[in-house]
């Protein structure tokens, strides 16, 4: 009897090995063939890295130490708090999405606009052009789409087909729900112009855009943009694709300014002096897009909790700011709304003027224009 029972054990065992071997064989060979990863720098590349004062024993880094590994305990529970069916992450029905058309887009000439298409992209109208905002149009911000959650919308203001010519495209670091492959390759023949932190340049030349279109600059670095400047400001996070890559790219905030007009964008961040020292710098803004959403406790400084999106509003000057990194995925555990609803609340304590919306439509940079709505409560 005892005989059985250790041969049953011995084949019990000898199978989870081979069901994890498989399992691992499958990830290796997805990680390797799979486009989604994208590149890795070459010794010339790194070389050009190490130029840098962020960069570091091979790696990125913050200007504060920041934790941003996880223990092993607070992942594995970040992620069954994930897959656990808790009330209102996402939202019960599709959320509304104003549409536009190709014509009304590419026939613009008016004043300064964007438009969000949910989280942090949007499409950016100025002095004539064109410019995509970290444009992540794809249904699911993973490297399958059986690794992450579908897209709040099922539809976008306008499908990425039917987008006119883009002046250029502004990344802030290389996250699936920021750098997205597949939008990529369908924007890569009507794009004159990429520009982004250090590093991220790998990825979309193994995606095949020419090395001439493609712009890396380092925190603090200004680069003209016909007459517009565009500058390269720090953020507060961390990057990778895979599972070896972590750090191996910057991550970025940036700036956008013409004669007129200034705007900022804090791609991701944990809360930090950098917003008081960018807004010294370079502020007042007129308008200013926040991270808001996706935060955590477990992952504190690498994502602004609400009330410090509205601070951090303070802190870089803005007339106005508006919540974004909500409203298209789920990728924390706080229920959908929370950061709007938050952040609206904290804002109004400090005097911070927010607006909220809706995806899709048309926002301009005056004040007055584009009032608050709680569309998210229809």
């Amino acid at each position: 009897m005892k005989s059985k029972i250790l041969k049953f054990f011995r084949k019990m065992i000898i199978a989870m090995s081979v069901v994890v071997g498989v399992i691992l064989l499958v990830t290796i060979l997805f990680v390797s063939i799979s486009p989604q990863f994208g590149g890795k720098a070459t010794e010339e590349q790194k070389a050009n890295y190490r130029k840098s004062k962020h960069y570091q024993d091979g790696i990125f880094v913050n200007t504060k130490r920041v934790q941003m590994d996880m223990s092993l305990r607070d992942m594995g529970k970040s992620i069954i708090d994930y897959l656990k069916s808790q009330p209102n992450t996402t939202p019960k029905n599709d959320i509304p999405v104003e549409k536009s058309d190709s014509i009304s887009i590419a026939d613009y000439s008016g004043e300064t606009r964007l438009i969000w298409f949910g989280h942090s992209t949007f499409l950016l109208q100025i002095h004539n052009k064109n410019i995509l905002i970290d444009p992540m149009l794809g249904d699911v911000p993973a490297p399958h789409p059986m690794l992450g959650g579908k897209r709040f919308s099922k539809q976008l203001p306008i499908e990425i087909e039917k987008l006119p010519q883009i002046d250029a495209v502004i990344l802030s670091h290389d996250h699936y729900d920021h750098l997205d492959y597949g939008s990529i390759k369908k924007l890569k023949d009507k794009v004159k112009a990429f520009y982004m932190p250090l590093g991220v340049g790998v990825h979309l030349q193994e995606w095949g855009i020419e090395k001439s279109l493609i712009n890396e600059l380092d925190w603090w670095q200004e680069i003209a943009f016909e007459e517009l400047q565009l500058v390269c400001t720090p953020a507060q996070h961390f990057s990778g694709r895979g599972f070896s890559d972590r750090a191996k790219t910057l991550w970025s905030s940036w700036v956008i300014q013409s004669d007129k007009e200034k705007i900022y964008f804090s791609g991701d961040s944990g809360y930090a002096d950098h917003f008081k020292v960018i807004g010294d710098t370079y502020g007042p803004f007129d308008f200013a897009m926040m991270e808001c959403g996706q935060y955590n406790e477990k992952w504190p400084e690498i994502h602004m909790f609400p009330e410090e999106t509205a601070q951090a509003g303070l802190d870089v000057r803005a007339k106005r700011i508006m919540p974004i990194h909500w409203g298209a995925f789920k990728l924390a555990m706080h229920t959908w709304t929370d950061p709007v609803e938050r952040v609206t609340k904290k804002a109004k304590e400090l005097g911070v003027e927010v607006i909220t919306p809706k995806i899709g439509e048309s926002i301009f940079l005056k004040e007055g224009t584009n009032a608050n709505n709680d569309w998210w409560k229809e």
